[in-house]
């Protein structure tokens, strides 16, 4: 290349904010650096251009003819770094009125309108997309470059740390889910093995819940006794409800379903954790949007789970 390698753009910064001001002092004070460092800059590139560029007038540094034609180059360089940067960073989706966000069904209940509506008041112009689906077709879909970011269940997905960051949010608990008339007796928790002899409904494999419910029926020691798989909790549930099976259900669904169904914890061998996060890839960390997903997500950790969800890990 005809261009040192040592010529960079911030050297290009400091040089143009002193043939605009005229003085070291004030091209440091506008840039936040020293004066030292302002002066190293000029010199280095002086030196990587390989020929004269100022000369000393007393205590001050004067530009040479050669000075202002580089100057035109400058920043005819520098915009059109600028203007391609910009271009990228659109066409990657980074910064734009647009947010592509995957979800689980089961948490468009309460987390993703509560993270919604705090985005909305952050960045009121923002569009957001929001796309629902198992744990195994969200991941797909962020590391195809369909989706800006996703919430799911960590605990039972295989996340690369080294390219993508996570944000817990909270912890969930697996529940068992009855039909309101079924005959449950008395118990506060539920053993497994008494279940042996019952239908289930569950979800289809690639589910965050369905991941659990084989870990649960593996302690127990059988196969569970499936009837009938589906691609949503909604239908699961509604399953449950008119009496198809039992099934396994996060207890975030709780509030809606108290009232419809017998939802019981899972005896100590059985308990199953699932963590949420939210999950994006890390070398969009400084997204505007992202930034403020992050920070709706850091609020609604704190105050659904203290101490979760504090940082990105």
């Amino acid at each position: 290349m005809k261009i040192d390698a040592d010529i960079s753009f911030r050297k290009l910064e400091i040089f143009i904010a002193f043939m605009a001001s005229g003085n070291i002092a004030r091209a440091a004070e506008q840039l936040n650096l020293s004066n030292v460092s302002v002066h190293r800059a000029l010199h280095t590139l002086e030196e990587n251009v390989r020929c004269p560029l100022f000369i000393h007038q007393g205590r001050s540094l004067k530009p040479l003819p050669a000075a202002r034609t580089l100057l035109e180059y400058a920043l005819d360089a520098v915009d059109v770094m600028v203007k391609g940067i910009d271009e990228a960073r659109d066409k990657a989706g980074l910064g734009q009125k647009h947010m592509r966000i995957g979800t689980l069904y089961s948490l468009t209940l309460e987390t993703v309108p509560r993270l919604i509506m705090g985005m909305k008041l952050r960045r009121p112009d923002l569009e957001l997309d929001l796309t629902m689906g198992s744990n195994q077709l969200l991941l797909e879909k962020l590391q195809q470059g369909e989706m800006d970011a996703i919430l799911l269940s960590i605990t039972d997905s295989q996340i690369d740390r080294r390219r993508h960051e996570v944000l817990p949010l909270f912890e969930d608990h697996i529940f068992l889910a009855a039909p309101a008339d079924a005959q449950l007796g008395t118990q506060t928790s539920v053993d497994l093995r008494d279940y042996r002899q019952q239908k289930f409904v569950s979800l289809a494999e690639g589910f965050a819940t369905f991941h659990g419910f084989q870990e649960a029926f593996s302690v127990a020691g059988f196969d569970a006794n499936i009837v009938m798989r589906v691609n949503d909790i909604f239908s699961m549930l509604s399953l449950v409800q008119a009496g198809v099976g039992f099934a396994l259900v996060p207890g975030r669904m709780r509030r809606i379903y108290e009232n419809s169904l017998q939802l019981l914890p899972l005896s100590e061998p059985y308990q199953m954790r699932q963590t949420i996060a939210i999950v994006f890839d890390r070398n969009r960390e400084h997204d505007p949007n992202l930034l403020a997903l992050v920070a709706e997500g850091r609020m609604y950790a704190r105050e659904v789970s203290p101490g979760v969800g504090e940082r990105a890990c």
